[in-house]
């Protein structure tokens, strides 16, 4: 398990529109040369083996520090009309922000926060995830089915 943050054009990651496309993101992918499409993902197993993930849209950032050495990926996946990056650093944060720049988009965590420029949180975010207000007082000697 992990924590997932989300590039994503939501107010809410998880809502439903307005989504990044496959198209928008292969199409980030191909005008940036540090990222490239591979369509899936390799790990290797405490046995020894590797655990393969194929999916359209997985991509891996290849200037990511940690990464040059081949032990580690930045791996970036297209999904639900965000992309997303499982357990990002700082140094992954800020690519994310860069690229979320370039789609009209926001970096956003699983708990509704919201990422900058340098990786860390927002203190406060660009779009909040607030209830919404009652359009009407509440009057306390009206009974609430009376408008």
């Amino acid at each position: 398990m992990g924590y997932d943050l989300h590039i994503t054009r939501k107010v809410n990651w998880f809502d439903a529109s307005p989504s990044i496309t496959l198209d928008d993101w292969l199409e980030y992918v191909a005008n940036d040369p540090e990222i490239q499409h591979r369509g899936f993902a390799e790990t290797p197993t405490a046995d020894g083996g590797v655990l393969r993930v194929e999916q359209t849209g997985m991509c891996v950032w290849k200037e990511y520090s940690p990464g040059k050495n081949r032990e580690n990926a930045a791996c970036l996946w297209w999904s639900g009309g965000n992309i997303v990056v499982k357990n990002p650093d700082q140094e992954i944060r800020r690519k994310m922000w860069l690229i979320a720049q370039s789609l009209e988009a926001e970096v956003q965590g699983e708990e509704g926060e919201y990422y900058g420029r340098d990786g860390e949180s927002i203190v406060t975010p660009a779009k909040a995830i607030l209830a919404p207000k009652p359009l009407m007082p509440s009057d306390p000697k009206r009974p609430w089915w009376k408008f």
